[in-house]
């Protein structure tokens, strides 16, 4: 069974592209969720990809590589439910972390 993710692509106000996860992301989907994220990098034409989490009530450790795999490429915005998760695997080290 397959694990509800929805992926959104579009513009922040500044004109960044903004890809926006809401739903679970684990080993079900993680692959879906890595193709997005490599997609959206390619589109943001040599600027930063804005991921928005926000609505991530889950993430497990495929979610997180794929986070890692585009770690140079990419900001998070995320809430306080993952952004222990974030903290603990180290990925705040390796790009910008913005809680809402």
């Amino acid at each position: 069974m397959t694990t509800e993710l929805t992926l959104t692509t579009g513009s922040g106000p500044d004109g960044a592209v903004v890809l926006t996860a809401s739903g679970e992301i684990d080993m079900s989907n993680a692959e879906t969720f890595a193709g997005a994220l490599t997609r959206a990098v390619a589109g943001a034409a040599g600027g930063r990809l804005m991921v928005d989490m926000t609505a991530v009530q889950y993430l497990d450790s495929a979610g997180l590589s794929a986070l890692f795999a585009q770690a140079d490429h990419i900001e998070l915005r995320t809430g306080p439910l993952l952004a222990p998760l974030l903290e603990i695997s180290g990925l705040t080290e390796l790009t910008t972390v913005h809680h809402v």
